[in-house]
């Protein structure tokens, strides 16, 4: 019995202090933000490369491919790679000394080898590399240590195993741009599946992994054309994936700059796929949280689009309409620059389809008090530029509605005026009206 009240004891002074301490974190959100930060702090790194091995081998260093007999080189340059399969833990900075450094010695070695040597990619090399690379890069990334992370302001977790990771990212882009490279041996290893995995890496916090990944997904989209329909599928459902349900993944910005590429080599006439995309994965990006992070890539990939097929102008415009942000001013600047960029390629023909809805939301934003007082400069410059393409596109009604503008200004200026003339009037008869009741009142 005594033991289970002190048992009891324990739980509620445990619960006590978790209570006390999450009320505190709901009244004090600075509080909160600082132990995020914190934490942070702590542990800039994050990788989960790692994974535990039966027992840690010491790696010895084998001898330089360049010293080696031209009968031995391909044997040794199978060896090497099979060494580079092997993990090491980052997060101890003392142990494996030894071993990392052999493996990064190694890996800069193979780096070397295959770009500069001809006739070393053998179809017997090309599931060894393929299995070097894959044990090496491909695994689950870790949550990100804030979960409440901001690109725009925090500093992203950087891959703790990076001096690795970089040069076999390194290796596979030579291995692809090695003139002796065969797609039609390394479709066998180059899948679906490496390439989903591969997609999957986009959303690792470093930077400097996305842009080797950026790279290296166009070198694959160039090379295997059988892959081409899978990996705009699987971009298509990452973003679907971003706008409707997580709101979070790094690379979109990547992503979507690959897509700038892609677009641009689409032949005409598109196909409906690639319509479709627009409208319905495109369009729909404008609408997320973190559009300045990808905002510039986005507007790209839409105006490839409409010059590949001006037709898509009207049901572009309407779609930006229909997302067009009502709250956030910095966002307006982003869609009235993108317009921007619409009106420079536009149709004279396409533009009578959206004038009347597009100088209205314009108007709006003109009109915003608050949108005003933060970009007056940007307003400006728009509107200057909107004005030079309506000049380009019929300098003849350019003029007529220019005539119009000044006349009806000088129409609206001799009616403020006549109205001012008439207040005055108005005036004068009030006080006329004073004096003469204050007379009466006097003599009464």
């Amino acid at each position: 019995r005594s033991s289970t009240s002190s048992i009891a004891g324990i739980l509620i002074s445990l619960c006590t202090k978790m209570s006390a301490i999450s009320a505190s974190e709901k009244v004090d959100g600075f509080t909160r933000k600082s132990m995020r930060k914190a934490q942070k702090q702590r542990k800039s790194q994050g990788s989960s490369q790692y994974r535990t091995q039966s027992a840690p081998v010491e790696l010895s260093p084998l001898p330089q491919l360049k010293d080696a007999p031209s009968t031995e080189q391909q044997e040794l340059f199978t060896q090497k790679l099979q060494q580079c399969c092997m993990l090491f833990d980052f997060f101890d900075s003392v142990t494996d000394l030894k071993s990392k450094e052999i493996k990064r010695a190694t890996l800069n070695e193979l780096v070397d080898y295959v770009s500069t040597n001809r006739g070393v990619l053998v179809e017997s090399t090309y599931p060894e590399i393929t299995n070097m690379i894959s044990t090496n890069i491909f695994r689950s990334l870790p949550p990100s240590d804030n979960p409440d992370f901001d690109p725009e302001e925090d500093e992203p977790t950087l891959e703790a195993a990076w001096p690795h990771i970089q040069l076999v990212y390194e290796f596979l882009l030579r291995f692809l741009e090695n003139p002796d490279f065969q797609p039609s041996i390394a479709k066998r290893y180059i899948d679906q599946k490496f390439v989903l995995q591969l997609l999957e890496l986009f959303d690792s916090e470093d930077p400097r992994e996305r842009d080797f990944l950026k790279t290296i997904l166009h070198r694959i989209y160039g090379k295997f054309l059988g892959l081409r329909a899978f990996i705009r599928k699987q971009i298509n459902n990452i973003f679907l994936r971003f706008v409707y349900e997580t709101e979070h993944f790094n690379g979109v910005a990547e992503l979507l700059e690959i897509l700038g590429s892609i677009i641009n080599g689409f032949a005409l006439p598109l196909k409906a796929e690639h319509k479709q995309f627009l409208m319905k994965v495109l369009i729909p990006l404008h609408t997320a949280k973190g559009l300045a992070l990808f905002h510039a890539q986005l507007a790209y990939c839409v105006v490839q689009f409409l010059e590949k097929d001006p037709t898509l102008t009207e049901p572009v415009i309407r779609g930006l309409l229909k997302f067009w942000p009502k709250t956030c001013s910095q966002k307006e600047v982003m869609f009235l620059g993108e317009i921007e960029e619409i009106l420079d390629v536009i149709e004279p023909t396409q533009f009578k389809k959206i004038q009347e809805p597009l100088f209205k939301q314009i108007s709006r934003c003109v009109a915003n008090p608050h949108f005003q007082e933060l970009h007056p400069s940007t307003i400006v410059a728009l509107v200057y530029n909107v004005l030079k393409t309506l000049m380009e596109m019929n300098c003849t009604l350019f003029d007529e509605l220019t005539s119009s503008y000044k006349a009806d200004r000088q129409r609206e200026k001799k009616k403020e005026q006549e109205r001012d003339e008439l207040w005055k009037k108005l005036d004068e008869l009030r006080r006329l009206f004073l004096m003469c009741f204050s007379s009466f009142a006097a003599n009464t």
